[in-house]
């Protein structure tokens, strides 16, 4: 669906033949057509499989696939930062080490031409930013090689924590692993349709043809909308104060809380009546939240009443970058603070994980993607002229 809406957007399907040279693999073809989806006229890309691999292949193998091929080095870091994803969520979620993971033969293929396919349309189109609406995953159950499986797949739900997502439409599967893992290399944000000015907008079709329901991928390509560098919009906080409760028990309310969807928690320490120690437990929130948040903090807490207030927040408009460094990627977020003036902040737990992986302190990681941002926003500033391009689901 990817390939199909990339192609539907204006990328060549002879260019992605020809940059699927680069990965040095036969026995398949790429095949484009134009097909109806409940109304809505699309272009299908099929990958058809003329000889598949002998025998499944692990991490390590498809790795060595990747580092051998004659692909730029940004569609084979992405590539490999993808596999990686996917067989991580697999073997989280079968109890597999990762040099025990295994991909299946004929869908190694499938899965190597979709990704490094996808990831060549979007640098032929000179994206530089990626958002994403929230996910539809589907519902009902899949058949696969470990069995029947509830949708979304397990290695599916593993990818998709702390990505907006829902359950709409017919009972089956709507994001597959590689999909989502895609979804999460390329993406910076996922929200609703962010300001820009479309100049072209693609769909692709995908195999399945549900009655009354288009089974289609849609892409937005154009231009970025300059906008002020603050934003107002409407939140709800709410406060309890607290004084007869297990600390222990925080911890576990404040989980719930974020799953539930709160912007931030805080737990302030006051002094209550008869001069007891106690805690304000404060949350912030969207409107349509509030319901939730107020039932977690009326059954996990002590209180017997909950205050609410509606206020405005202004924000600084941010997004999110990926910048490479030796061992791996790194999400920078960048907020606009207006008169040339940007504020950039690592992700933390990316920072973490490479430091890791790296065996060096989190300090040196941090201040790296610093460095490395930098010197992108350097580059991008002298070779473009023109608005970022903007590009989104």
């Amino acid at each position: 669906m990817f390939l199909g809406a990339l192609v539907d957007t204006g990328v060549p399907l002879p260019v992605l033949k020809n940059g699927l040279k680069a990965l040095g693999i036969k026995g398949y073809r790429l095949r484009e057509q134009q097909v109806i989806r409940s109304s809505i006229r699309a272009t299908k890309v099929d990958v058809d499989i003329q000889k598949g691999f002998t025998k499944p292949l692990s991490l390590a193998t498809i790795k060595k696939t990747l580092t051998n091929s004659r692909l730029p080095d940004t569609i084979r870091t992405q590539a490999l930062q993808t596999f990686q994803l996917i067989a991580e969520a697999e073997g989280t979620v079968h109890g597999k080490p990762l040099n025990r993971v295994h991909f299946h033969e004929v869908g190694v293929i499938d899965s190597l031409v979709d990704i490094v396919g996808t990831l060549l349309g979007f640098a032929y189109l000179n994206v530089t930013t990626v958002s994403c609406s929230p996910i539809n995953l589907g519902s009902g159950t899949i058949a696969t090689a470990h069995g029947l499986l509830p949708v979304p797949g397990p290695a599916v739900a593993q990818m998709a924590q702390g990505i907006p997502v829902f359950a709409n439409g017919p009972a089956r599967e709507f994001t597959t692993p590689t999909g989502m893992a895609l979804m999460r290399t390329l993406t910076q944000d996922c929200r609703t349709l962010p300001p820009l000015t479309p100049q072209k907008v693609g769909y692709g079709a995908g195999t399945a043809d549900p009655e009354g329901w288009p089974n289609v991928l849609r892409l937005f390509l154009g231009q970025e909308i300059s906008a002020s560098s603050v934003t107002s919009e409407p939140i709800v906080q709410l406060e309890t104060n607290i004084d007869d409760m297990n600390p222990q028990l925080y911890d576990q309310m404040m989980t719930h809380l974020f799953e539930a969807g709160a912007l931030d928690v805080t737990l302030t320490p006051t002094m209550m009546k008869r001069n007891r120690p106690g805690i304000i437990v404060s949350v912030l929130a969207w409107p349509q939240d509030l319901q939730a948040l107020t039932t977690i903090l009326l059954s996990e807490t002590t209180t017997l009443g909950v205050r609410i207030q509606e206020l405005t927040r202004t924000v600084a408009l941010r997004h999110i970058q990926t910048v490479r460094l030796p061992g791996g990627l790194v999400h920078v977020k960048i907020a606009d603070l207006g008169n040339g003036q940007m504020k950039v902040m690592p992700e933390y737990r990316d920072c973490l994980a490479l430091a890791e992986r790296t065996k060096q302190p989190i300090q040196v990681i941090i201040d790296l993607a610093r460095q490395a941002f930098a010197q992108t926003h350097r580059a991008q500033k002298t070779s473009r002229s023109k608005k970022s391009t903007k590009f989104s689901q």
